[in-house]
């Protein structure tokens, strides 16, 4: 690399913990990799994990993170090489004793990522038939940052109507698509460019890839 530097880890403060929500939508390599590079970074992440998507994490990486939350927070934390133990709160999808579940949580952020279509139109709805969903309704309610970091190929009129009106309630939408200009050599490229964008949105520091016009910079 020409030039390299080390963003520097954060203090944890509990006023700067993010949620991010892991749907059935294919790309969970997203999430995960979004988790790895804030944890290490020094936010406090709360993740919230849907049957399907521990189906989805199965199929398409061969991570089996078990039954039990207990089991999922002690595998994630091995996976990421987390020693304290706060930094990372797991959720089951019908866990409405959790902090999310209302208005007084302290989550700064959350991201849906990926966000399935069946999840868009779930949000646009308001609907709260599990955590994730009633914790977006909270953080749209509580005019917090939500983003759902969509994940379909093509988008039908439905999908598109779903995404404008939450669009018109402040929630970000960040389609699941990568660039190229970077020339990427790997997969890993590929999700860091998605990752890169959407730590931007969080304003969370991160050496995951250059700014356009940029000296490249080298990788957490």
């Amino acid at each position: 690399m020409d030039q390299q530097f080390e963003v520097p880890v954060k203090p944890y403060r509990e006023k700067d913990r993010i949620s991010i929500a892991i749907s059935g939508a294919s790309g969970a390599q997203y999430a995960l990799r979004l988790i790895e590079v804030l944890v290490r970074r020094g936010y406090p992440v709360n993740v919230l994990l849907t049957s399907a998507a521990l189906m989805v994490l199965a199929l398409e990486m061969e991570i089996h993170l078990g039954n039990s939350i207990h089991e999922q927070k002690k595998r994630l934390m091995t996976r990421f090489a987390i020693e304290d133990e706060d930094l990372l709160n797991i959720y089951s999808e019908k866990d409405w004793t959790a902090p999310l579940a209302s208005g007084s949580n302290t989550s700064k952020a959350m991201v849906i990522c990926p966000c399935s279509m069946g999840m868009l139109a779930a949000v646009a709805t308001g609907q709260s038939n599990n955590l994730i969903e009633r914790a977006a309704d909270v953080m749209i309610k509580e005019r917090k940052h939500l983003m759902l970091v969509v994940r379909e190929a093509p988008f039908n009129q439905i999908h598109l109507e779903n995404m404008l009106m939450l669009s018109k309630m402040n929630v970000q939408i960040m389609p699941a698509n990568p660039g190229f200009y970077h020339q990427p050599q790997t997969v890993e490229d590929i999700i860091d460019f998605m990752v890169a964008r959407i730590l931007d949105q969080l304003n969370v520091p991160h050496d995951l890839m250059q700014p356009w016009g940029d000296k490249a910079v080298s990788k957490s």
